[in-house]
């Protein structure tokens, strides 16, 4: 990619930054929609031993780039994000994506099909990471910030995303248990 062109990407991606989700960090501020990425992305790079039969440098990048419709619409909190909401953010998405030099855009609309369709291990993988990084960004902000409704996501949530690993599933649970944990201190 030309350094023009690469500067021109970059500087979209970097609204994600100011981004922010729904979500605490443990300090007390908004997480962005970019801290949100990064750990998704640093999850799967631990998770690499865990799926040796999977391409996780596709994983990465499917971690990098998920949100990035989101340069443009803004976070929807998953609970309140409905079928509109995803078709206007999934076509300035691609609008965007179909600006940048064409090996990266037939990349990324591939990466982008995948990831909707979930029939890969990867694009499976990529979406339990998804969710459960929120639920541990959730469990390690203060319980002031949740609203009522996420008592109960917190447990259930991403539970049909993480049901195809025995590894996903272990390491839902141990979220599942420090929600409880954090629930039952704060009573």
């Amino acid at each position: 990619m030309n350094a023009r062109k690469l500067l021109d990407s970059l500087f979209v991606a970097e609204r994600l930054k100011d981004t922010t989700r729904h979500c605490f960090t443990s300090k007390g501020r908004h997480e962005s929609v970019a801290e949100h990425s990064w750990m998704m992305t640093l999850m799967a790079f631990f998770m690499r031993d865990e799926f040796p039969d999977a391409d996780m440098d596709k994983v990465i990048r499917m971690c990098i780039i998920h949100d990035l419709g989101e340069c443009f619409t803004g976070d929807i909190p998953t609970f309140e994000k409905n079928q509109t909401h995803e078709q206007i953010e999934e076509n300035l998405l691609y609008n965007w994506v179909s600006s940048l030099p064409e090996e990266y855009a037939i990349e990324m609309r591939e990466l982008y099909e995948e990831m909707k369709e979930r029939k890969t291990v990867e694009a499976q993988i990529y979406k339990a990471i998804d969710g459960l990084e929120a639920l541990i960004q959730h469990n390690l902000s203060d319980l002031s910030t949740w609203i009522p409704k996420e008592f109960d996501l917190n447990l259930t949530y991403s539970d049909d995303k993480v049901a195809f690993s025995d590894y996903l599933k272990s390491l839902r649970e141990a979220v599942r248990e420090d929600t409880i944990k954090k629930i039952e201190e704060a009573k």
